[in-house]
């Protein structure tokens, strides 16, 4: 399945207007994912390149998609907070998607800062039936509110990540309890530089 094209919509978070956009499936949805973008204050927003793929594998996937980026970066309002306003950032996207599509299960997807966010918030809604991690910086943040969520949990990362060794991602792969996947993409990077592409067709093949 490819993505129809983007509708630009905006959310209203907490601390004011969230630039976001919606993509869905050329077929009914199955599903709705949220995505978190990374770091903001790095550059994060919903039109970064990794996110980017991970859209296109979520709808080839059969989900719905909203992407959105964080306060204080892009056009979004409000000041970067370092965590505890991105959660509720990411909340009022998880709602915003509850409400324009009630029926389907929600998908927490998140890259690199943003998967510590998506985790945070999807581990705990329980709305959210699946939980997604792209370069999730284990050893910078606290990850650990996967291992009780009971959930599904996906792991894709790079096998050069930089700011993350992918020995610390495989302990805390250990760590969690079924049902589980880790993907390590040969060579990548943490921007997965010359890989982008692999993450839409791991993501694709995780979640069809």
């Amino acid at each position: 399945m490819t993505a129809h094209p983007a509708s630009v919509r905006d959310l209203r978070g907490p601390a004011g207007r969230l630039e976001a956009r919606i993509d869905e499936p050329r077929d009914a949805p199955r599903a709705v994912a949220v995505i978190a973008p990374p770091h903001p204050e790095l550059g994060g927003t919903l039109h970064d390149r990794v996110v980017y793929h991970a859209m296109h594998g979520l709808t080839r996937a059969g989900a719905a998609v909203v992407r959105f980026t964080f306060r204080g970066a892009g056009a979004s309002e409000g000041t970067f907070t370092g965590g505890p306003g991105e959660r509720e950032d990411f909340a009022a996207a998880v709602d915003a998607a509850a409400a324009r599509y009630p029926s389907l299960p929600i998908w927490a997807v998140g890259y690199s800062f943003g998967a510590w966010i998506a985790f945070e918030v999807g581990a705990a809604d329980p709305r959210v039936a699946v939980l997604v991690a792209i370069a999730p910086p284990v050893e910078s943040y606290d990850f650990t509110a996967a291992t009780t969520a009971h959930k599904p949990v996906f792991l894709i990362h790079g096998e050069r990540d930089q700011l993350c060794p992918v020995k610390a991602v495989q302990r805390y792969y250990g760590t969690l309890p079924e049902p589980r996947e880790l993907v390590v993409v040969d060579a990548a990077d943490h921007v997965f530089d010359g890989h982008v592409s692999e993450v839409a067709d791991v993501i694709a093949d995780l979640l069809s």
